[in-house]
């Protein structure tokens, strides 16, 4: 089997072009739910904080002060900006509840699996017809 044909094979099989829908409308759905993060969610969020923007929140290690994060890398201070590990925690939450909610509706419309029984096959004709056999040589030694 040539190299073009096994690609092929492999890129028709229906696990690779599902994995790379969601991935596309993975990427999408981020995009949406970093909006409503940075335009909807954080700025309420600000108002109960009194107005903290996590962004700009961190530390130096060098012991100076800068008045924002940016002004601190540009001097190539070494910060621990505990903002943005913040709004990344932020940031998954939403994503983690708005997929758990996005599943939990796609449950709701998926047909309910039909329970199958497992029931035993009947004998086959060779299957009694030795049975009858073990039977009477079982009875020949009692």
């Amino acid at each position: 089997m040539g190299f073009v044909s096994e690609f092929k094979e492999f890129i028709s099989k229906g696990n690779v072009l599902d994995l790379a829908v969601g991935v596309i409308i993975g990427s999408a759905f981020g995009k949406i739910v970093s909006s409503l993060t940075d335009d909807i969610i954080m700025p309420i969020l600000s108002v109960f904080t009194s107005g903290i923007n996590f962004n700009e929140k961190f530390i130096t290690l060098n012991g100076k002060h800068y008045d924002t994060l940016k002004a601190a890398q540009d001097a190539k201070a070494a910060t621990i900006a505990y903002g943005n590990f913040i709004n990344a925690i932020i940031y998954f939450l939403i994503i983690a509840f708005v997929i758990f909610w996005v599943v939990k509706l796609a449950n709701r419309f998926k047909k309910p699996a039909e329970v199958v029984v497992a029931v035993e096959p009947a004998p086959t004709k060779d299957q009694l017809l030795l049975a009858e056999i073990r039977d009477s040589l079982r009875a020949g030694r009692a």
